[in-house]
């Protein structure tokens, strides 16, 4: 099992050997948080690289990943377990009369783990990585059992007691900010704002995920995508945009950017009819031309 790195500049080189970009801040952020045994709390716009970060940590780590995916009106229950009333239905039929004891109905053998229940086991690899995707969407009394979890890194279960995890797992959290997450479970976590990539960042990006696209394909493609983000849209592509439309131009042999082809292919950087239909005409030719001159200047 690989072990955790030393030092920021080991946590940078480690991220990037798993082709995951980032600058020292974050590196920063993650090492602490590896060394320090804190959750990490990504905020930033859809596509910037707040779950691919977690997904990086678990391979670069050899960790197993356990993903929350929150949604609206997720409760504790659908977080942590729930009991396999099926299988203890066939036993209690099983056994007829004479039933079955409670601590044999309500054992380890009909318990479902959900993700918060399974990143507080044992796991051979380690710790695991817990990533709790899109925070926001959750509501606050959500919001309050997690910070309880969190803070001492177990749950309890009516019928068994308190599962408290023999290591803390690897927390990372995410939000959009659809809506502004509470301070209390913010104040628990090392914080982090994960904002657009400058112009060389999203290159080196696009070339570590995008290796096939040529280089001046890829220059043209994150300067167009970066004055996209200066226009008036509904949704600002993010870099996983970036590295979609890079591999679509690939497939269908694109060298280089033209009105005609980003007109065709809109569909794989922008994801709102409204905005598509902004590019319609002279604008694409527009930004395109802006795209390439900052480029002549570089």
């Amino acid at each position: 099992m690989p072990s955790l790195p030393q030092s920021i500049d080991a946590t940078q080189t480690m991220l990037s050997d798993e082709n995951y970009i980032c600058d020292r801040s974050l590196a920063t952020l993650v090492y602490l948080a590896l060394t320090l045994k804190r959750p990490v709390f990504l905020e930033g716009e859809a596509g910037v690289g707040k779950t691919e970060l977690a997904k990086t940590l678990a391979t670069a780590l050899g960790r197993d990943l356990i993903r929350l995916q929150c949604y609206e009106g997720l409760d504790a229950a659908s977080a942590v377990y729930e009991w396999n009333f099926a299988a203890q239905m066939i036993a209690l039929r099983a056994a007829g009369d004479g039933g079955l004891p409670e601590d044999a109905l309500f054992s380890d053998k009909y318990l479902i783990r959900r993700p918060l229940l399974e990143a507080m086991q044992p796991h051979e690899n380690g710790p695991p990585i817990l990533l709790i995707d899109e925070i926001d969407r959750t509501d606050e009394p959500f919001e309050a059992f997690l910070l309880e979890a969190l803070s001492d890194y177990q749950v309890t279960i009516p019928e068994l007691g308190t599962i408290k995890a023999p290591e803390p797992p690897i927390v990372i959290l995410t939000s959009n900010r659809t809506r502004e997450v509470h301070d209390a479970l913010k104040r628990r976590c090392l914080y982090h704002w994960v904002d657009y990539p400058s112009f060389d960042r999203e290159f080196d990006i696009l070339q570590a995920r995008a290796p096939e696209a040529s280089e001046t394909l890829s220059r043209e493609v994150v300067a167009f995508v970066q004055a996209l983000r200066e226009a008036d849209l509904f949704k600002n592509p993010g870099v996983a945009e970036t590295i979609d439309w890079a591999k679509c131009l690939v497939a269908l042999d694109a060298v280089a950017l033209s009105p005609e082809v980003i007109a065709d292919t809109l569909g794989a950087v922008l994801k709102y009819q409204d905005d598509i239909a902004k590019l319609a005409g002279s604008e694409a030719t527009r930004i395109l031309d802006t795209a390439r001159a900052r480029l002549s200047t570089q």
